[in-house]
C-alpha cells in the first residue's frame, strides 16, 4: 500500500490529503471551530467503511453472479455509554458506535440478501475497525 500525506497549518484545522496522484480536503465544521472545508475526520472513517462495504459486496455478488444491481450505505457515529451496548464487552465509560445500513437493489432472494450481510462484516475496513490496531507514532 502507498504512503498518504497529511499537511495543515497550525492555524486551524483545514488538512490537505494526498494519496498518489489524489487530493483531499478535511476539516471540522464550522460550529466545531474549523472552515468546513472538507469532510471530518469521522467522516473520512465512515468513507472508508463504507466504501469497502459496497466495493465487497459488489465483487461478492459479481462472483457467484447474482443480480445485485447497486449497493448504497449509510453511516453515522456517536459516542454512547458502555453500559447501552448489551452485545459489547466494556461496560464502563463511552465507547463509539458506527451505525451502518445497507440498501441492495436487485432481485435478490431473502438467502442473497441474508449472505451478502454477513459478507459486510468481512469487508477489510471492518476487519481492521473491530480487531486490535497497533499504531506506531515517531517525530521524524
Amino acid at each position: 500500500m502507498g504512503e498518504v500525506v497529511v499537511h495543515g497549518r497550525a492555524a486551524g484545522f483545514a488538512q490537505e490529503i494526498i494519496v498518489g496522484s489524489h487530493r483531499l480536503k478535511t476539516d471540522e465544521p464550522v460550529e466545531a471551530g474549523g472552515t468546513d472545508s472538507g469532510p471530518s475526520p469521522y467522516d473520512l472513517l465512515l468513507s472508508a467503511l463504507g466504501s469497502c462495504t459496497s466495493m465487497t459486496l459488489g465483487m461478492y455478488a459479481r462472483r457467484k453472479a447474482w443480480p445485485l444491481e447497486s449497493v448504497t450505505v449509510r453511516l453515522r457515529h456517536s459516542r454512547i455509554h458502555a453500559f447501552d451496548c448489551a452485545e459489547c464487552e466494556t461496560k464502563e465509560g463511552l465507547l463509539d458506535r458506527i451505525e451502518r445500513d445497507i440498501e441492495l437493489a436487485g432481485t435478490l432472494t431473502a438467502e442473497q440478501r441474508a449472505k451478502l450481510l454477513e459478507i459486510a462484516n468481512k469487508c477489510p475496513v471492518h476487519r481492521t475497525l473491530v480487531s486490535e490496531i497497533n499504531i506506531r507514532t515517531r517525530l521524524v
